[in-house]
């Protein structure tokens, strides 16, 4: 795929993840109506996330049917719902933060990624409630609705915040610890319930940080390819077959990437 094929499907991206986002917020205002199932312990799923990645998986499959795609939802299949997934692999969360997006928190996003021959090209995370499109290509920057990002450049945990995020399926030591270190250093922290904001909010220079120890593809690889864009470091995810079994995530400004791995366990 060359440069021109990738500059228009992040046109095209940017197009979809403002229409899904139209979407989700009218489900969000009456998500008093809707159905909630869980997935697992704190782990929700309704129909705003089904009809959301339905919307998305729809627009792909019309403007680009050579592309595959790997939803939270719908798992991974072709343009046409079943089959290989080729060469080029958007990878979408229809809803990140779906616990909060349930209790009528407004922090939570739309996440989409492209993945072309292994290589992470394009990431973008739509904020609905705040109208905040974060976008980029691979070599060409990032940005917050057209507004260069960069990370903080922060190095001292006394002055640093980093998030966290943590999933009800893992040991809580990973998590507790994570704090407890953080907190022995001086350091300030937060969850916030979305790891995909979490990391536009890094490669925004909201966060210094953030550090899960394990994530899904879709909720991370958008907000990856942001990071790394604005100028700052992380782990890497795809290694070992990431796309398909995640990874521990760790993304930071420079300076903050080797104490933090450390003192999380993943030097």
């Amino acid at each position: 795929m060359g440069g021109d094929g990738i500059e228009r499907r992040l046109h095209l991206a940017e197009e979809i993840i403002r229409e899904a986002g139209k979407l989700a917020r009218a489900y969000f205002e009456n998500r008093h109506s809707l159905t909630i199932e869980t997935k697992g312990a704190q782990d929700f799923v309704s129909r705003a996330d089904k009809e959301t990645e339905a919307l998305i998986v729809s627009r792909l499959g019309l403007e680009c049917p050579q592309d595959g795609i790997l939803g939270e939802e719908g798992g991974r299949y072709d343009s046409k719902g079943h089959g290989d997934a080729g060469h080029s692999v958007w990878v979408i969360d229809p809803i990140d933060g779906t616990a909060n997006f349930l209790r009528g928190i407004p922090f939570w996003c739309i996440s989409m990624a492209l993945v072309h021959e292994g290589r992470l090209e394009l990431g973008l995370i739509y904020d609905p409630m705040h109208d905040e499109l974060f976008a980029g290509r691979r070599g060409h920057g990032a940005k917050r609705n057209g507004q260069p990002m960069h990370v903080t450049g922060a190095g001292d945990f006394r002055q640093g915040n980093i998030g966290l995020g943590y999933g009800h399926t893992l040991p809580r030591e990973l998590h507790v610890g994570a704090i407890d270190a953080l907190l022995l250093k001086g350091c300030e922290y937060r969850r916030l319930g979305s790891g995909a904001l979490g990391l536009a909010y890094v490669a925004d220079g909201r966060l210094d940080g953030f550090y899960e120890s394990r994530l899904n593809s879709w909720d991370v690889l958008g907000g990856l390819l942001l990071v790394s864009e604005a100028g700052g470091r992380q782990n890497d995810f795809l290694a070992n077959d990431g796309l398909n079994r995640g990874n521990p995530v760790l993304a930071t400004t420079p300076a903050f990437y080797d104490p933090l791995a450390r003192l999380v366990g993943l030097a």
